[in-house]
């Protein structure tokens, strides 16, 4: 049996997911690799445009639209730009160093949310922060305990979550703001799958504002568009939050850029006229195909029926996801292994595998077939 090489070392799972960027076969990381739409690629043809467009308007003017424009494809409508109360940064992920920094400055812990996806406990420890696992089920499903949220400065919640897709509710985000409110902990939100779920597309700030807790929301444009990289993230704060963000952001840089703002812009009213449906279909039929490929293969099932963001988790039954991976990665196919997505008990993902789906139905096909293939010879321990 193939088993890990000894010369790959993945710290975490950006590392397993770099392993893939250049493979045809790559269904590891959960950016958009899809094909671009006929009026995406008439964007794109248009950035020379845009770039003179953005020479000479001003900046804030370019980020104000651009703001109001995604954040209004989503369906928030009260979001803080006019209040200055929304920052734009290079990446979601520099977004979250921010916000890592600034909640050091008040609290030693936070309590996060588990499983999800590894660099957010990576950053939050690497400014020293203490985490406290806030299960999936109980944060969706139950008030937090009261010596919980009295020990933690942060409540971090990711809706929809990476790698589950769970949403968490109108009714259930209220109440988890009027508690963060009652402690006066920080309720911080991960945002970033947002655009393939309409339930999770309600007015978020009217509901965080209107409960007078102190929030941070993170906000991303890199999972929906196939844009290389060319992305905007936003961190989003409320007007009592009492830590030092517009300082700490500053200290990282001066802004971003207004072509990739415009651009946004573009691809958010596209969006708005029916791109984002457009592309949440394409998406659920992406994950019809993958499910239908496995029927019939023993002991494996996929795990997250309800799920509809671009991620699909795949259990492998009693084999292990680091062996799968092993097999297939020797064919030229990366898929993620869950481990690392449950960062205080990695023991729990080990018989996991994670799926991208925002990629061409091709690659899918093919990437299905190897997998297929390798489940199928791959048998686990014997009793």
């Amino acid at each position: 049996m193939n088993r890990i090489p000894q010369s790959v070392s993945a710290e975490n799972l950006t590392q397993f997911e770099t392993l893939a960027l250049a493979s045809s076969m790559n269904l590891a990381d959960g950016h958009a690799r899809q094909q671009l739409t006929a009026p995406q690629a008439k964007i794109i043809a248009e950035l020379p445009s845009l770039w003179d467009e953005a020479v000479l308007r001003p900046v804030d003017e370019i980020e104000r639209e651009a703001a109001d424009a995604f954040f209004g494809m989503l369906g928030q409508h009260t979001h803080p730009f006019a209040e200055g109360r929304t920052l734009s940064c290079y990446s979601s992920s520099l977004a979250m160093e921010i916000l890592a920094r600034s909640l050091v400055t008040s609290s030693d812990a936070v309590a996060l949310i588990h499983p999800t996806f590894d660099n957010i406990p990576d950053i939050l420890r690497g400014v020293g922060l203490r985490l406290v696992p806030v299960e999936e089920e109980q944060a969706h499903d139950d008030d937090l305990p009261a010596e919980l949220l009295e020990q933690v400065g942060c409540v971090f919640i990711t809706t929809p979550n990476n790698p589950t897709g769970r949403v968490m509710t109108e009714a259930r985000l209220r109440r988890l703001a009027e508690q963060c409110a009652e402690h006066d902990v920080v309720l911080a939100l991960d945002t970033c799958f947002r655009g393939f779920d309409p339930t999770a597309q309600f007015d978020h700030y009217a509901v965080l504002d209107a409960s007078g807790c102190r929030w941070v929301v993170i906000e991303d444009t890199g999972k929906l568009w196939p844009t290389l990289e060319l992305k905007i993230g936003w961190l989003v704060r409320s007007a009592n939050i009492g830590l030092p963000i517009e300082k700490i952001h500053s200290d990282i840089l001066l802004g971003t850029s207004p072509l990739i703002m415009l651009m946004v812009k573009r691809f958010s009213e596209d969006g708005a006229d029916g791109g984002l449906a457009e592309l949440q279909r394409t998406i659920a039929d992406h994950r019809a195909l993958v499910r239908s490929a496995f029927d019939g293969v023993p002991d494996i099932h996929f795990v997250d029926e309800h799920a509809r963001v671009s991620v699909e988790r795949l259990h492998v039954g009693s084999r292990l996801g680091m062996d799968v991976w092993s097999a297939v990665s020797s064919q030229n196919l990366y898929v993620l292994p869950c481990q690392k997505f449950h960062w205080a008990r990695p023991h729990e993902g080990e018989r996991m595998l994670r799926l991208a789906l925002s990629r061409n139905p091709s690659t899918l096909l093919a990437g299905a077939r190897v997998l297929r293939s390798a489940l199928l010879d791959i048998q686990g321990p014997q009793g």
